[in-house]
């Protein structure tokens, strides 16, 4: 069966693996917020992460999705204070990259993506985030990338987050590319391997120091960088 289509997964995947995206804004925000009230910056900043937690253990319980301005009206709620105002705040004030220093992609992804293109395969991108599109599209264009994605799909935008198989199905429609010629390649098994198998496509784990443990998924083919997966594809 010809490969036409290859989905990745962004976070751990394209880019390296971030253990809290948000940590950076929490930090900033909190900073703010302790000037404004008596509450310590630590404080602050921890009640925010684990608000953060609180919401991504929702999400992968019921796999619906939602977006940062759902995750800070629910913290805005919880400490008493305006979050969001903070936020926005810090966001006129800064950079994206003053935010968030540690998101990079691996070196190999843009040479991988051009290797893909070259071979006539249509790539798509679809990643679990809150995050609006424009935070994800900046570090996209920043690094080279955008313009070598087909279709871009966050879970912000969407009803549902992956391993839901509209996720999935979502991107093959935009590609216009059926299951069976697609691969999902991503670097946590549940949500981007099995989860792109449930709807008939194949599974390629690109793990790292951090990725989840198989447990009893079992994917297509597994990986230890991207560079590895044109002559993988062309095998198939």
């Amino acid at each position: 069966m010809s490969i036409e289509a290859v989905i990745f997964d962004w976070g751990g995947t394209l880019s390296r693996y971030a253990e809290i995206d948000l940590a950076d804004m929490w930090q900033l925000a909190a900073e703010r917020l302790a000037r404004e009230t008596n509450r310590s910056v630590p404080e602050l900043r921890e009640a925010l992460i684990a608000a953060e937690k609180r919401y991504w253990d929702g999400v992968n319980q019921s796999q619906h999705t939602g977006t940062l301005g759902d995750i800070l009206a629910a913290e805005s709620r919880a400490l008493g204070l305006d979050v969001t105002a903070a936020v926005i705040a810090e966001a006129a004030q800064r950079h994206l990259d003053a935010w968030t220093p540690h998101i990079r992609h691996y070196a190999d992804a843009v040479v991988t993506l051009q290797r893909l293109r070259e071979q006539g395969i249509a790539i798509g991108l679809l990643s679990n985030t809150h995050w609006p599109e424009s935070f994800h599209e900046h570090f996209l264009q920043r690094d080279g990338l955008a313009g070598l994605l087909d279709v871009r799909a966050y879970t912000s935008n969407m009803e549902h987050s992956k391993p839901h198989p509209e996720a999935f199905l979502h991107v093959l429609g935009r590609l216009n590319v059926a299951p069976e010629h697609a691969v999902m390649v991503g670097d946590r098994p549940v949500d981007d391997v099995w989860g792109g198998q449930q709807v008939g496509m194949r599974g390629v784990w690109r793990p790292h120091s951090q990725a989840p443990a198989l447990g009893s998924v079992v994917p297509d083919a597994i990986i230890q960088r991207l560079d590895e997966l044109p002559a993988l594809l062309a095998g198939w």
